[in-house]
Order: C-alpha cells, then sequence, then structure tokens
C-alpha cells in the first residue's frame, strides 16, 4: 500500500495533456483556469493587517473562486479548486 501524499506528483508530456484537454469541454478548461488564477491571487492576499484595497482585491478573487468553482463542481464535483490546495 503506498499513502497518497507520499506519491510525487510526476509532469505529463504536453501532447498527453493536450489529449486529456480535448475530452474536457472548453468551458470547462476556461473554469479550471480561472479557479487556480483565482485560489492563487487569494493565497497572496494573507494576513491579519490588510488595507481596505487589498481587502477588495481579496474578495474580488473569492467571488471569481467561487464562479469558476460552481462551473467545476456542476461538472464534476472532485474538480473544485481551494485556495489552500496544491493542485
Amino acid at each position: 500500500m503506498t499513502a497518497s501524499h507520499l506519491l510525487v506528483p510526476v509532469p505529463i508530456p504536453d501532447r498527453v495533456a493536450a489529449l486529456i484537454g480535448s475530452c474536457i469541454p472548453q468551458h470547462i478548461l476556461e473554469a479550471e483556469f480561472d479557479a487556480e488564477c483565482a485560489a492563487r491571487e487569494v493565497r497572496r492576499f494573507r494576513g491579519p493587517r490588510l488595507g481596505i484595497e487589498d481587502q477588495a482585491d481579496r474578495e474580488q478573487a473569492l467571488s471569481e473562486l467561487a464562479r469558476a468553482n460552481k462551473l467545476l463542481a456542476a461538472h464534476h464535483p472532485l474538480l473544485a479548486v481551494r485556495p489552500g490546495s496544491t493542485w
């Protein structure tokens, strides 16, 4: 038995990624990209002392993440992206 947290992520070739991507609808691929970007943006705004503009930017990123996750979860519930996830 192997523990899932001990597995090392292996990069896949571009052709394999393109083949996988061709099987997924375009709007789902765009939502996945948007969710990853929004999650990265949310992680950027951490800390207890954020300025007003930073709080607004964080809330905007959270709303974009929620919008993208809604599309992803409608396609498949395990596709949703969390701000703290490594994938």
